[in-house]
Parts: C-alpha cells; sequence; structure tokens
C-alpha cells in the first residue's frame, strides 16, 4: 500500500474533516473450541510451516521452535517432586507448545477464531509472541486479511458485536508487533497502520465500531514515540481522523486520541505542521473546544488533564 501524499494546504485537510477524504467505510474473546478433526488435520502441518527459511529474521527472533508432536514422557522422567526448577521449565515447555499450537488454529477457517482469541488473551504471557507472528510464515497475511474482511460492514453499517470482536483480538495481536523494539519501525515500514484508517474514519457510535476505534487507537499509539512516527502520520493524513474520534469518540477513545494528538504537536515536527496553516490551527482549536464543551456532561480529568496539555503547547506559537 503506498503512502498518500501529504497535503500542501489546509483545503484536504478541512475535507477529511468533513468525511469527504475516506470512505465511511482485550475485548471480547470466542469460547468456541474448534471441531477436534480440524485439530488433527493441523497437527500434520507441523512446526516447519512457519519458521521462515532466513538466517537473518531467525537471528533477530532467536525464539526457539518447539516439537509438537514431541512426547511429554521424556520431561516426566526428568521431573522429581524436590526439583522445582525442572517443572518451572516443563510448564514453560508446555506454554510455548500451547502457543505455536494456536498459531497452527490460524491456518483452518474452522479453529482460525479460537487461534485468535487465545493467542490474544494469552499474549501477555509471551513477550516474544511479536517476533514470532512476524516471521512466522502466511501469519501477517492472515491478520491483514481478518481487518481487511469487515471493510464492506463498515458502510452500510452492519458489523456485530461478534465480528467486531474477532477483529479486535486481530488488532491487539497487531498491536504486539506495534509495540516490540525489533518489529516497530518493519511494521510501520510496510505502511500497516493504513489498514486501519478505514475502521478509525467511521461515525457509528454503537458499542462494535467504537471497539473497532479504541482497538486500532491502541495500535496506532504504540507507534508514538519514534521520530519517523510523526513524519508518517502526515503524509498519511493520520490527523484529520485523530480529530475526529476526539470530538465523535467515546470517552475512552477520545483520551487515547488527544494523547496521541498531544504526542504529535509535542514534536517540533508536529507542531510546525499545526501551527503553519490558519485554516489547519483554526479547525484544531475548533475540535479541542468541541472536547471542551462536551466535558461539561461526561466530566472525565483524564481527557481535561490531555486537552489543557494541548492548549499549552499550541501556545508556544508565536503568532
Amino acid at each position: 500500500m503506498s503512502n498518500q501524499s501529504a497535503p500542501n494546504g489546509s483545503n484536504n485537510f478541512q475535507n477529511i474533516m468533513n468525511g469527504q477524504s475516506l470512505k465511511q467505510t482485550n475485548f471480547g474473546v470466542s469460547s468456541q473450541k474448534p471441531q477436534q478433526n480440524a485439530s488433527q488435520r493441523l497437527s500434520s502441518l507441523g512446526p516447519q510451516n512457519f519458521s521462515r527459511q532466513n538466517s537473518e529474521h531467525r537471528n533477530q527472533s532467536s525464539v526457539a521452535i518447539p516439537k509438537f508432536n514431541q512426547s511429554q514422557q521424556n520431561h516426566s522422567l526428568m521431573f522429581t517432586s524436590g526439583n522445582a526448577g525442572q517443572q518451572n521449565n516443563l510448564n514453560s515447555g508446555t506454554e510455548l507448545e500451547s502457543m505455536y499450537q494456536n498459531l497452527l488454529y490460524l491456518f483452518n477457517p474452522t479453529s482460525k477464531e479460537y487461534g485468535l482469541a487465545e493467542l490474544s488473551k494469552r499474549r501477555d504471557q509471551h513477550p516474544e509472541l511479536a517476533l514470532v507472528l512476524w516471521n512466522s510464515y502466511g501469519v501477517m497475511t492472515i491478520l491483514y486479511q481478518e481487518v481487511i474482511s469487515v471493510y464492506p460492514l463498515l458502510s452500510p453499517p452492519t458489523l456485530n458485536a461478534q465480528q467486531s470482536n474477532r477483529v479486535c483480538n486481530a488488532l491487539a495481536l497487531l498491536q504486539m508487533i506495534a509495540t516490540h523494539e525489533k518489529t516497530r519501525i518493519p511494521f510501520l515500514k510496510a505502511n500497516i497502520p493504513q489498514l486501519l484508517y478505514p475502521l478509525l474514519s467511521t461515525s457509528n457510535k454503537t458499542k462494535p465500531f467504537d471497539n473497532l476505534r479504541l482497538t486500532s487507537l491502541g495500535v496506532i499509539g504504540a507507534l508514538y514515540d519514534n521520530p519517523e512516527v510523526i513524519s508518517f502520520f502526515f503524509s498519511t493524513e493520520f490527523l484529520p481522523l485523530c480529530l475526529k474520534i476526539m470530538d465523535i469518540g467515546s470517552e475512552l477513545c477520545k483520551v487515547i486520541a488527544t494523547f496521541i494528538f498531544q504526542k504529535i504537536i509535542a514534536d517540533p515536527g508536529g507542531f510546525h505542521y499545526v501551527t503553519s496553516h490558519s485554516k489547519r490551527l483554526k479547525t484544531v482549536v475548533m475540535i479541542l473546544n468541541n472536547v471542551v464543551s462536551q466535558l461539561v456532561e461526561s466530566r472525565s480529568v483524564r481527557l481535561l488533564k490531555s486537552v489543557t496539555k494541548c492548549y499549552l503547547r499550541l501556545a508556544d506559537d508565536p503568532t
């Protein structure tokens, strides 16, 4: 996907705020287990289908892929009741095998939803899962397809809660990749965040759509602490989407979107981008004023703090 060019003036910026540039196009997890016959078919795939035959990627990830069909009898013979260290190793090995088994589930349509839910639910237990996802053959394509599959459901809005939860599980895994220091920049250079822009541009305020916006913002927010990200945001016109969510999103979406905007203008390049055109600055101030007026009802202290920091930063503009 190629980057869109940043507008020279402020007309495109205003058009996007009016919804003319983009077509309106750890949530609930499915508890449905895959069918037994699907699991038996998947077991024949073997772990070799996941590891890319690329020494450079293998050196970067340094994640050993266990053999799924390896008998556990050898482990049990090594364990004795007085050796807690060996028991911990056994438990760790079992968790790794479970993680890779869940990866295998992604390759079968009947078990994909269960695999996504389990990986998302257990992602905190496996800090290196981001490297495994990024370097496993075909897994990233599966995650892309999950995001793209809901595009037709965005406009007209027909997305239901189950479909939203499934995509949110895939987005949670993408957030892990965006957060990891070894995969963050490759993730950005692959223009993957642009896949989320249609999810961010929706105006529907129902819970399934709001969950999509919230989880997508989580992916974007995981990238913000790098100078390359600021340039990427401007070249792909993310800022109008961020301002739109600040205006119409739920309280939590507003908090995250305002926090991201605060980080954008804290950067000198972001500050210059916002303040260099009077119409663009006027639009930003108008959105911030709308957020403040809505605080009369919501009374969110977190949101008020972020908005106040944005005002203070914009006050540094000499004009």
